[in-house]
């Protein structure tokens, strides 16, 4: 699941961030002061963002960015001014003063891209898991068994009538076998 951490040096702009998430919806896992405290969270969750000052009690953003494991992606939240200045790569940035729209739209834009972007990750290791692979392939056999298909055309049964009604190969797969 999709971590979210606020991280700002002064507690109550960060408790301010984390109320508006969570009033639209939003999961906060942490409320950060320091840049170690969300380097410590982070390595405990899996994937997320980091929602961030420029400037934190013990380092810079960069800093924060640096040390984040892999699958973490960063919104800095800054002035202007900070924001002209710095060398901004591969991280997100809204200016200071921010409207609450414009958070809540560059996060939805974040998760979506986030989501999208692993999925076409698990396409490319091989999409299925195990136990879905089994199911699909057991819908095969199935239907090979009983109307004398080939594998191929098993395959293709079962991915015709998945596009068709709007549900992925492995729902059909298991369709296929409780009406079988």
């Amino acid at each position: 699941m999709l971590g979210i951490i606020v991280v700002f040096p002064r507690m109550e702009d960060a408790v301010a961030v984390k109320n508006i998430l969570i009033r639209n919806g939003y999961e906060v896992n942490a409320v950060c002061t320091t840049g170690a405290q969300a380097i410590s969270v982070a390595n405990e969750l899996d994937e997320g963002i980091v929602l961030s000052g420029f400037r934190m009690q013990d380092m810079l953003y960069l800093d924060l960015h640096r040390y984040l494991p892999k699958g973490f992606e960063m919104l800095l939240i800054a002035s202007a001014a900070r924001l002209s200045d710095s060398g901004i790569s591969g991280i997100v940035a809204l200016q200071m003063p921010m409207k609450t729209h414009d958070l809540l739209d560059t996060l939805q834009m974040m998760t979506y891209n986030y989501r999208r972007r692993r999925k076409k990750e698990k396409a490319a290791k091989g999409g299925r898991s195990p136990q879905e692979k089994a199911v699909i392939d057991k819908a095969k056999r199935l239907l090979m068994d009983r109307n004398n298909m080939s594998e191929e055309e098993a395959h293709r049964y079962i991915q015709k009538t998945s596009m068709d009604s709007g549900t992925n190969m492995v729902e059909m797969a298991e369709m296929i076998l409780s009406i079988m």
